[in-house]
């Protein structure tokens, strides 16, 4: 299948073959036509399965369908500056033959810039819920005019604290609109909110949930949390590490890495909320353009990034939560790729991995480097791991809510009781 064949506009498969794309990902070829036939959609995909093109080029199909107006009339809110400036960038590149104008908007930065380019008019609006509110706050902006509002990575902004903000956006919308959720895992709390939001959606699922991408590669190496360090050292002198990506569960680490490691022979830096979002941006452009070859990120200032060509992804730190794993190693392995996740698992964090084997399946084939004896791991956790996988909180499927698969099929997932959002 082509883009041709999907439906869009010419203008719009121009400018996608012209960024060098000519056949749809799974999830663009299953999504796209949904939305273009102006339904309400819920689109579980994973990281780097082109799902921003999937919301993307109907939006602006629907976009350029209708008349300008002063205020926008589409709305794509993502968890993080990153993910709003790349979003917004794609949007420039695909919309490159429409008349449409866009905005980004995101916190960290001034606003005045931001409150005059919102005055001057546009049509699609690509904001994070914080910095939003605080221009509809100052009445800066005016979102009654919206046709279709895109919530991207849904699941990240329950994590980040945002649905609460999200809420308050949805609250001045107005009722007749198009609403496209998606989100790599589904939540109960996201369940809710889609319950509430949407009018009978489609439901398009192009891979189990939360399982993460079939070309990686993953190996977990058992070792002290006193030899972490020294062990990620080790590892980046291998020959076959290209660009690297490093987890961390705090800012501090970050940083304590970054001192640590900036005599191993990389290049290395890091990003994290505590930064500034001009260092961030030098940070990410640098990682893109191979003059950065380590980053090292938290899951929040990871969370937008979207490299092409990323080798390996290592778990300095394992996540507390087992989906973020997910959300980590789909970093690499992007656009049919191969890749690499690489964890180090300290003795205090058995539980965290055990979470994470039981999610996607099956136990982590276990690493050794000569010179790091591999630590005890108690029996339990292997046997543990090796059950059969069951589902988690975050595999859910809309508990109370009834969805069109997009092969037609009915789809009404089990009942049970959660907290009501």
């Amino acid at each position: 299948m082509k883009f041709a064949s999907l439906g869009l506009r010419p203008e719009l498969v121009r400018a996608v073959f012209d960024a060098g794309y000519s056949t749809p990902t799974p999830v663009q070829e299953r999504a796209i036509p949904v939305a273009l036939d102006g339904g309400d959609l819920i689109a579980c995909a994973q990281t780097g399965t082109g799902k921003t093109a999937a919301f993307l080029l109907p939006t602006l199909h629907c976009l350029a369908a209708g008349r300008t107006l002063r205020h926008p009339r589409g709305l794509i809110l993502t968890p993080t500056r990153e993910l709003a400036a790349q979003v917004g960038g794609m949007a420039a590149t695909y919309g490159a033959q429409l008349r449409l104008r866009s905005a980004v908007i995101f916190g960290g930065v001034g606003m005045e810039p931001q409150t005059r380019r919102l005055r001057s008019g546009l049509d699609l609006l690509i904001a994070t819920p914080g910095r939003l509110l605080d221009h509809l706050r100052r009445k800066q902006v005016h979102l009654g005019q919206i046709e279709v509002v895109v919530f991207d990575e849904a699941d990240r902004m329950l994590d980040m604290g945002f649905l609460p903000d999200v809420r308050r956006v949805i609250g001045v919308l107005p009722s007749k609109r198009q609403n496209l959720f998606f989100s790599a895992t589904m939540p109960d709390e996201i369940e809710n909110l889609i319950r509430r939001t949407t009018n009978n959606p489609t439901l398009v699922e192009v891979t189990r949930r939360a399982s993460p991408v079939s070309a990686i590669e993953q190996v977990v190496y058992l070792v002290a949390m006193t030899r972490k360090k020294e062990l990620l050292a080790s590892l980046l002198k291998k020959p076959d590490l290209g660009q690297t990506l490093v987890f961390t569960r705090t800012k501090a680490r970050a940083n304590q890495l970054v001192r640590y490691l900036e005599h191993s022979g990389r290049r290395v830096t890091a990003i994290h909320g505590n930064k500034s979002q001009s260092a961030r941006t030098r940070a990410l452009n640098g990682f893109r353009c191979g003059s950065i070859d380590t980053l090292i990120a938290t899951d929040i200032a990871a969370r937008g990034i979207d490299v092409d060509g990323i080798s390996h992804v290592v778990n300095f730190d394992l996540p507390s939560l087992p989906a973020d794993y997910v959300h980590r190693i789909g970093r690499t392995a992007r656009a049919g790729a191969s890749g690499n996740a690489v964890s180090l698992a300290a003795p205090e964090e058995r539980s965290q991995l055990a979470a994470i084997e039981r999610l996607v399946g099956k136990v982590i084939p276990r690493g050794t480097i000569v010179g790091f004896p591999v630590v005890a791991e108690e029996t339990g956790l292997r046997r543990q791991s090796s059950r059969s996988p069951r589902r988690t909180r975050s595999e859910s499927v809309a508990g109370q809510a009834s969805f069109h698969r997009a092969d037609g099929r009915r789809e009404r997932p089990r009942r049970r009781r959660g907290r009501a959002a």
